[in-house]
């Protein structure tokens, strides 16, 4: 209750419907108030070891007004965050969702055309059409047919079905199957034309990835071992400057292009913290890219950013410690 309480009433439409078409038939309200009390208790953990020891000297009013305030924004924020972060999951989930149905519907849709040309009409030709195999597809289509036949509309129920996953390919060949029962024309000789767009369409995605091929190899080379060698590379060679300087520091060397003296500069352990960051980012963006040229969307290459990001990082380290046993010779 406490979880359904802090949901926005128009925001619960919106929220029951992304949760279905992640396959999720209920809300999880009770996940939400733990969520919520969650939140209260990192605020706490935040608020009296920080924010309470500067702010307790504090004027009353001031001090309640901070504190209130403070209790306010921190767990909103926290709940904003991590309702962000489940929308996030479920938009993913939905994506691969629709991408599942959309490879099995063209399979799906020969079924249909088969039964269809056999004499039965379409409604009997989508339910058996349906097979074990087509998964997340049989699924969605059972439910069509199973409508049906309760007495719900058929072009009801496709248009229910084609606008409930976020899927360009699924919209399009039920709209065209849609507007052909409308018409009063042959079904099957349409699907058998959708079939072949659909089966055009998949190889031309293949073609277009394979031929992409090449960028891919190339930025992937450079995420998982040229960018964490040239840092590693980078760091071996500051640590072996800062030596030498440590070194000339102080010697009075006359006519010196350089000067040797001690001040302030780069320190090697921020310089690898700097490292680690640069190159999980670097990790995370460059899988993007491969995703985009690869799939044409950011959403797919999603599962490929922990190995990216996990990869550079492991041959940082390996080559730094390589690296680092190469150049102790030069330094004496």
């Amino acid at each position: 209750m406490l979880g359904k309480a802090f949901t926005p009433k128009r925001l619960r439409p919106v929220i029951s419907r992304q949760f279905f078409r992640a396959g999720l038939s209920d809300v999880p309200n009770t996940l939400f108030g733990i969520l919520f009390y969650i939140t209260l208790i990192i605020t706490y953990f935040i608020y009296f070891p920080n924010l309470y020891l500067v702010i307790r000297d504090f004027n009353p009013i001031l001090f309640l007004f901070i504190t209130f305030l403070f209790w306010v924004v921190v767990p909103l924020t926290l709940s904003a965050i991590t309702m962000l972060g489940i929308y996030f999951y479920l938009d993913i989930k939905i994506f691969n969702r629709s991408k599942s149905m959309e490879d099995k519907l063209a399979d799906y849709l020969v079924f249909v055309s088969t039964n269809l040309k056999g004499g039965m009409s379409f409604e009997a030709s989508l339910w058996s059409a349906i097979k074990p195999e087509f998964g997340l597809l049989a699924e969605e289509m059972g439910l069509v047919s199973k409508k049906v036949m309760t007495g719900s509309d058929l072009i009801t129920s496709l248009t229910e079905f084609a606008q409930k996953y976020p899927s360009p390919i699924i919209r399009r060949s039920m709209n065209l199957i849609i507007s052909e029962i409308e018409s009063g024309g042959k079904i099957s000789d349409l699907i058998d034309r959708v079939i072949s767009d659909l089966k055009k369409t998949r190889l031309l995605k293949q073609e277009m990835a394979a031929s992409t091929l090449t960028y891919i190899i190339f930025i992937s080379v450079i995420i998982l071992i040229i960018s964490p060698l040239l840092f590693a590379l980078s760091y071996q060679l500051l640590d072996v400057m800062i030596s030498f300087m440590g070194r000339f520091a102080g010697m009075n060397i006359p006519n010196m292009p350089i000067s040797f003296a001690e001040g302030e500069g780069v320190d090697p352990t921020q310089f690898k913290i700097f490292s680690y960051f640069a190159i999980s980012i670097i990790s995370i963006f460059a899988s993007m890219i491969i995703s985009i040229i690869n799939k044409g969307t950011i959403k797919s290459g999603l599962k490929y950013m922990p190995m990216f990001l996990a990869t550079s990082i492991i041959v940082y380290i390996i080559t730094q410690s390589v690296l680092a046993g190469v150049f102790s010779s030069l330094v004496i």
